[in-house]
């Protein structure tokens, strides 16, 4: 598989891993360089894509628009991509993992659209509840590959990317706009968070590969933000 171009930024700031740094060595926050913007960047974008595919998805499946297996295969190889991204820290197999659970998160989801529009409620339950099976996979992966990781903290941020996506479908079904538009905004807030936090983790985990590059200063940060007040009912 070629290498994408954010996998080919990374690995210009990344030698090769010979091993973990221990966590307790760690320093809670270490200050912002080239290098660690550069990975924050990437992973916001390529973690943006998984949320901005995953609404043209949406949109085309139950739109019954043609575009919609186009639009799944881009889908699917954002999952790649994202499990490419790690390789430079983590290795090929772990990779590959990550884009194996990726991708069970897409075809899962595809399930819970169809089901949704074709108000089987029985086969929604279930897809769900495989959704939720899976996230908890892969927080458990996550928290496993980096100490910084939290298994908890994980397994809450993607259950609100479930809980978000799933108030897309539904709204659009019911053409609730204001609220769908409300949950694609709260949703996109929520996936730079938690993309911000996983470039922290690794940043925290292999300081050694970003402490030397030049320090920069913040001038437009999601630290601190907030996802907007958005609510279910």
């Amino acid at each position: 598989m070629k290498k994408n171009i954010i996998s080919g930024i990374l690995f210009c700031f990344i030698t090769t891993i010979s091993g973990n740094t221990a966590f307790a060595d760690i320093p809670e926050e270490m200050p912002l360089t080239s290098a660690s913007a550069e990975l924050k960047s990437a992973m916001k974008k390529l973690w943006e894509d998984h949320l901005v595919y995953t609404r043209n998805y949406i949109i085309s499946d139950l739109g019954n628009l043609g575009d919609k297996s186009k639009i799944a295969e881009r889908l699917l190889q954002n999952q790649a991509d994202i499990g490419d991204a790690i390789k430079p820290f983590y290795g090929d197999e772990a990779g590959n993992k990550l884009t194996s659970l990726l991708k069970e998160h897409i075809v899962i989801a595809t399930k819970v659209v169809d089901a949704a529009k074709n108000n089987q409620k029985k086969d929604l339950a279930k897809a769900r509840a495989d959704w939720i099976k899976n996230g908890d996979a892969i927080a458990s992966f996550l928290s496993s590959a980096n100490p910084n990781w939290i298994k908890s903290e994980m397994k809450h941020m993607l259950g609100m990317h479930l809980e978000l996506t799933t108030d897309e479908v539904v709204s659009r079904l019911n053409k609730n706009w204001a609220k769908d538009i409300a949950a694609y905004d709260a949703g996109h807030v929520h996936m730079f968070m938690f993309a911000d936090e996983l470039a922290k983790g690794i940043v925290k985990q292999f300081p050694d590969q970003f402490r030397d590059s030049t320090p920069i200063q913040v001038t437009n940060d999601t630290k601190g933000a907030q996802a907007p007040n958005y609510t279910t009912k």
